[in-house]
């Protein structure tokens, strides 16, 4: 059924009137790679157009949620326009598909959520993490803008100061603090994420698909009258990939060092 989405970084598996978007592999760290990114793009349109799915859970059965886009991506970010333009592309459809799919979508995020991985998690409409969880935006780390979310959610979700405090110093979020916050809808054990997710999934299955579409569409307008300052981060993101700074962010993260800027 969903044959045109295959690809190594995600999977979907429908469970009822649930569908879940499983990063893996399991047991390793979840990545994106090239065809990863552009398959999460394309994921979110195919299951709202689905008439058997009233729901989508994302979760990983990996050691994290997604650890975001693979070194291999980045080096070609770095090295080709092409890239660049093809990722900034990808990026904002998966913002705005998310935004405009009208199934309710509901985030599991156990271990660490760094850039798509995070993207995906944090725009769900209700995201549960675990205590444990690590959300981390590196991007300023790399040496290039917060670009590929972060504009449109953080200061939304958890107010302007907190927002540039995370993503301009790269600090980590625990799940609890995430909550803590106000960054996610809810924290708990380990433990309990999943069945509780499940849970979760089940009893919006269960309600009225207009009533909950409707009520995400009206909520999300929010969202849609933050995109011009998305697209600008998005932008300055991509800009910043042609720049010294970020072949120094990517040496320094290879080499397992600080970067000299």
């Amino acid at each position: 059924m969903f044959e045109s989405l295959r690809n190594d970084n995600f999977r979907i598996e429908l469970k009822g009137a649930i569908a879940e978007v499983i990063f893996g592999p399991a047991h390793a760290m979840p990545i994106t790679d090239a065809l990863g990114h552009q398959k999460l793009a394309e994921v979110w349109p195919v299951l709202d157009a689905c008439a058997r799915v009233r729901v989508i859970l994302v979760r990983s059965e990996g050691r994290g949620f997604c650890a975001g886009g693979a070194i291999s991506l980045v080096t070609d970010m770095l090295a080709k326009r092409e890239v660049r333009l093809r990722v900034m592309r990808e990026a904002r459809a998966i913002v705005a598909n998310m935004i405009e799919c009208d199934k309710p979508i509901v985030s599991a995020i156990n271990g660490a959520a760094v850039g798509a991985g995070l993207a995906v998690a944090l725009l769900a409409d209700i995201s549960l993490a675990a205590n444990t969880a690590k959300l981390i935006d590196g991007h300023t780390k790399l040496g290039v803008a917060a670009g590929d979310h972060a504009a449109i959610v953080w200061p939304l979700l958890c107010g302007i100061a907190k927002a540039k405090y995370y993503l301009m110093t790269c600090e980590t979020l625990s799940g609890a603090e995430a909550e803590r916050i106000g960054l996610i809808s809810h924290a708990m054990p380990e433990e309990d994420l999943l069945p509780r997710a499940r849970e979760l999934c089940e009893r919006l299955a269960l309600g009225s698909a207009t009533a909950l579409a409707f009520t995400k569409r009206s909520i999300n307008h929010w969202l849609r009258e933050a995109m011009p300052a998305f697209e600008h981060s998005l932008a300055l993101e991509m800009y910043g990939f042609t720049e010294p700074d970020a072949h120094e962010g990517l040496a320094a993260l290879m080499e397992k060092r600080p970067p000299r800027f």
